[in-house]
């Protein structure tokens, strides 16, 4: 538990930047969609590397000590693919519109400063704007549950690891910031509104990872409060799954379509190398 404080740290860093695409939405002239192309890719190549390359591994080993080389490997497995089925489920009960893995037009994300933008979207559909943005504000708030997890966790184990998947979290925490904002602050007018939403949206991440560790140490640590190895081999190699899925279903698709020619493609490349070189020197 030593390193409790810096991973409790990291995670409210990566929440917390869902407030950094409220910003951008509200103080850049035009949303740099490029920008978010890039930096989606580049999220989704780190997410991808340090699942397979580190995490996945890291829950074999635990879980082969644990049970043995062949059924530890299978639990590894298993558990992957629990990760991957979880967060599908999440998907799943939540409604197309305001989910944060469904792509949605540049239109839905852009603000314009013109004051009469405010004017054409009219009364009528000041509710129908306000009910999508605050439920996008609990889509993603339920998804960053095993994304605080995940970065919790990381951390715990390795403060350096934590690093690298709290920037990559962070990275993509920011164009949902702005998917909250921007429909709040045209139904109300209100960027205070708007903004507070926002970053509730993304608070969840640190309260959700400190409520699971939490459940967790109260049923499987007994008295010792030590998360046995086995366990902690279960829930890394489950979140290995729940980053592979949400780079494959929401970061890229973003990527590739917010991005132009090879954005994506350069973006998740360079989170691969800068993942691999990271680890290299942690070594």
């Amino acid at each position: 538990m030593e390193n409790f404080w810096p991973a409790l740290g990291l995670t409210v860093f990566a929440g917390m930047t869902t407030g950094i695409g409220s910003a951008i939405a509200f103080f850049a002239k035009t949303t740099n969609y490029r920008f978010l192309s890039i930096s989606t890719g580049f999220s989704a190549g780190v997410m991808l590397y340090v699942s397979f390359v580190e995490i996945l591994l890291k829950g074999g080993e635990s879980l082969a000590r644990a049970y043995g080389e062949y059924w530890g490997q299978w639990m590894n497995v298993g558990a992957f693919f629990s990760g991957i089925l979880l967060i599908g489920l999440i998907d799943t009960f939540i409604p197309e519109a305001e989910n944060p893995h469904e792509i949605h037009k540049k239109e839905e994300t852009a603000l314009s400063d013109d004051a009469s933008a405010m004017q054409t979207v009219g009364h009528a559909s000041d509710r129908k704007l306000l009910r999508m943005g605050l439920f996008t504000a609990l889509a993603i708030g339920i998804h960053n549950f095993p994304e605080g997890l995940a970065t919790f966790l990381a951390a715990l184990e390795d403060p350096g690891l934590g690093v690298a998947i709290a920037v990559a979290i962070a990275l993509h925490n920011i164009p949902e910031g702005i998917s909250v904002s921007v429909p709040i602050y045209y139904a109300t007018g209100n960027r205070k509104r708007a903004f507070f939403y926002s970053v509730m949206s993304g608070l969840s991440e640190p309260v959700g990872a400190l409520i699971a560790f939490m459940l967790i140490r109260r049923f499987t640590a007994g008295g010792s409060g030590v998360v046995p190895p086995e366990v902690m081999g279960i829930l890394f190699a489950g979140v290995a799954g729940i980053m592979v899925y949400i780079s494959l279903d929401e970061l890229l698709p973003t990527s590739r379509a917010y991005g132009k020619g090879h954005d994506s493609l350069v973006g998740l490349i360079s989170g691969m190398a800068v993942m691999a070189v990271s680890l290299l020197l942690m070594m």
